[in-house]
Parts: C-alpha cells; structure tokens; sequence
C-alpha cells in the first residue's frame, strides 16, 4: 500500500501545480474555508454550460446528446442529467447511473459532464446522473436513499432511456465512489443485479480507522482536497451519534461483501483518501470478486474533474470504460 507523499511544488506535475495554486488560492474551492453564505451560494448557484466552466471542468464529448429529466424518488421528484450518443444503434445501450463526488455537500450532475458524456461515447451507453439532495440540509442518509432510489428507476426504465435493463452498472467520484459502492451493496440484498461498479477514489471508511492510512497521515500539501476539508464534510453530512460502521457510510466495513458486481477501483496517488480505496478493492477481491486497481501515482483526488490539468484523467476513463465494456457487454 503506497501512501502520498509529500512533493515540493516543483515535483508536481505542471497541470497539478497549476490546479494546486488555483484552488489555494480562492477560498471558494475548499469548503474548510467557506463561510455558511458561501456554502448556501455554491449549493444554489448553477454551473452554466459552456466556457469558462467547461474550460475548467472540461467539454462535454461531442457527439452525445445531453438532456434533463425527473423521477418521483420516495422524498419527491429527483433530477436526472441524461447522456445519449447521438449515433443510432442496432441494440439497446448498457445503462450506467452516476453519482457525482462532493463531499456529499457540494457538487451536482454538471460538473461530470466530461466524464460520463465521454463514458456514454465510448461505451456506447445510456448514462444517468443524479443530482442526489446534499448536506447539511439532507444529511445521511438522504444521500444513499436518492441513488438507490435512482438505480431501481434507471433499472425499470432503461428501455425507455434506450437502454438494456439487463446491463445496468453504477459510477461514482469520490463521495459518489461511496454512494455507487454502497448502492451495489443495497441492489445485492434486493436481488436486483448490478453488472459493474466503477469506483473513483471512493469514500470507504468514515471511521477514524481513516485517519491511520499512510496517505491521511502525508497530506500535508491538501492538493484539492484537505484533511480539514474531510472533517467539514464528515461534520455536515453525519450526526455526532451515527454509527461510522454502518456499511451505508463505510462500506468497507460491511459484513458481507460477496456477490458484488465486477469493480475497477481509481486511485490517486496524491490522496488522502489513497490507502482506503487500495483497502475497499483488496476486501472486494478478499470476498471473490473481480476488481482491477487503477492506481495514478502522480494524480491528486478529484483528477478527473479537471482533465485539461490533469493528464491522467484521460487514461483513467479509458481504463473505466474498458472494465464496464467487459463486465456489461
């Protein structure tokens, strides 16, 4: 297990370095620094299409169509961003459902644009994200309850989407690594197959069993994401009295992990959350499953959110999509 290690600044990849000074430097872009008004105004305000957003978070694939939707999930209507190649095709699509990263606070189905409109072009599928309710507003387990809620939909409708609904898989950054992780878990119990799980430097373990992990302990830089960052996130999307062992927050911890879908892990080397990710996949692989690590040394948490700084986010969908490819053709 490699833990992160501390590079000077001048060690890091210049893309990296670049995003390091960027985000340091506006308070905006670590929640450990924002004030509750600054909190309420990154929940509230919507990303717009086109530049400059997409000039930061990269353009969508051409070639996919983008459209929104809604389904009534058990707490009310659930938005829905819906990718679809604009390419005809001779059989229905895989469908994947995408939970997207946060901190389970911030965040929405936009800023993923990159990411599943290049997974819906490669892949050939139909990809859905969810704009799941955030903390501290909707603290856990709102979170868990609208994925699960938005997977079972996405099954049930998939030939509606043009999709197969015997080829479902399930995606998800960082928080949404978790969600994704957790609701392949919940499927298995329901009986409802899940035929990949691809998860991007996911939130396993919510205990303090977090705090010892090698790359925890080295990120001292907080590239894009810190450890106060953690404890803010952790404070606003938990109570004091939640039990962290709950496999809905750490499902590391759960009591059975056989019988889950094929998984790739994504990993990023500079990472506090490295060594947990490293620990979900040995545990999946413990339990008899298939899962391939993917581990990007030089890449900090939340890479793929900013592919024109990071140059291995492009290899990391690749190796994405070449796992879903085998698991849901």
């Amino acid at each position: 297990m490699v833990g992160v290690v501390d590079l000077e600044p001048a060690r890091l990849r210049p893309g990296v370095r670049l995003l390091d000074r960027v985000m340091k430097a506006n308070a905006g872009f670590s929640v450990a620094r924002m004030t509750p008004e600054q909190l309420d105004k990154a929940q509230t305000t919507a990303i717009p299409d086109g530049a400059p957003a997409s000039l930061f978070l990269g353009r969508r694939a051409p070639g996919v169509d983008i459209s929104t939707t809604s389904f009534p999930a058990r707490h009310g209507d659930l938005p829905l961003r819906v990718y679809t190649p604009e390419a005809w095709s001779r059989t229905p699509r895989p469908v994947v459902v995408n939970f997207h990263g946060g901190g389970f606070v911030l965040g929405s189905a936009r800023q993923a644009d990159w990411t599943c409109s290049l997974v819906a072009k490669e892949l050939d599928a139909v990809v859905v994200s969810v704009d799941y309710r955030l903390a501290p507003t909707h603290r856990f387990p709102a979170g868990v309850e609208d994925c699960y809620d938005a997977l079972v939909w996405a099954a049930a409708h998939a030939v509606d989407l043009g999709g197969d609904p015997t080829r479902v898989g399930v995606m998800g950054d960082s928080a949404g690594g978790n969600l994704a992780a957790v609701v392949s878990i919940m499927a298995r119990d329901a009986g409802l197959r899940v035929g990949h799980q691809a998860l991007i430097y996911p939130v396993t373990d919510m205990t303090e069993g977090l705090q010892q992990d090698p790359s925890y302990l080295g990120n001292e830089r907080g590239i894009v994401l810190s450890n106060d960052d953690m404890d803010v996130f952790h404070g606003h999307y938990v109570h004091e009295d939640t039990d962290m062992t709950d496999f809905r927050l750490s499902p590391l911890l759960a009591a059975d992990l056989t019988d889950l879908p094929p998984a790739v892990v994504v990993v990023a080397g500079l990472d506090p959350l490295h060594d947990s990710g490293v620990r979900y996949a040995q545990a999946l692989a413990d339990a008899g499953n298939q899962v391939r690590v993917e581990d990007f040394h030089q890449m900090p948490h939340g890479f793929l959110s900013f592919p024109y700084f990071c140059q291995g986010a492009r290899p990391a969908v690749d190796a994405i999509v070449a796992s879903q490819r085998v698991a849901l053709s």
